[in-house]
């Protein structure tokens, strides 16, 4: 076989397994007009209202791409954005009724874990799980670094 896949990189082999974890979850999640990146934005929310930089620094992305995500979750009524009592610059988020009624079905780990761990027995997902815990827990010790520069690349 030409691109015999055990010959990979590891960085390679997580990354194309995560894209198709993340296509799979994806395509459950359009049941509800969600995706990856706004799931965790309605569970966050569940809590306490946030802005988007508050929400945008939780999740891990740019204010700009928060930004385009909360434009979607208003447009399907998950959530509302009103201007900050104290700084008009600013947007308070909340949760609407829908966007907490989506949650529950949503929000649901059972699917997830079984697309993140399709083939394994279940010694190999506990012995998975450890594995990744130590690799998140190694590179958050890794200074900030641009993404793709050798300390973050795979």
């Amino acid at each position: 076989m030409a691109d015999d896949i055990a010959t990979w990189p590891t960085g390679r082999l997580l990354a194309a397994a995560a894209r198709r974890v993340e296509r799979e979850w994806n395509a459950h999640l359009s049941a509800w007009d969600l995706n990856h990146a706004s799931l965790p934005v309605i569970v966050i929310l569940a809590y306490a209202d946030h802005s988007q930089r508050e929400l945008a620094a939780a999740t891990g992305v740019t204010e700009q791409t928060m930004s385009r995500i909360l434009e979607r979750m208003e447009r399907t009524g998950y959530v509302t954005r009103i201007a900050h009592p104290g700084d008009r610059r600013r947007h308070v988020i909340s949760l609407t009724a829908a966007g907490r009624s989506v949650l529950a079905d949503a929000a649901d780990p059972a699917p997830a874990e079984e697309m993140a761990t399709r083939g394994l027995t279940p010694e190999q997902v506990d012995e998975l799980r450890e594995l990744l815990t130590l690799m998140v827990t190694a590179h958050d010790h890794v200074p900030d670094a641009p993404p793709g520069t050798p300390s973050t690349a795979g």
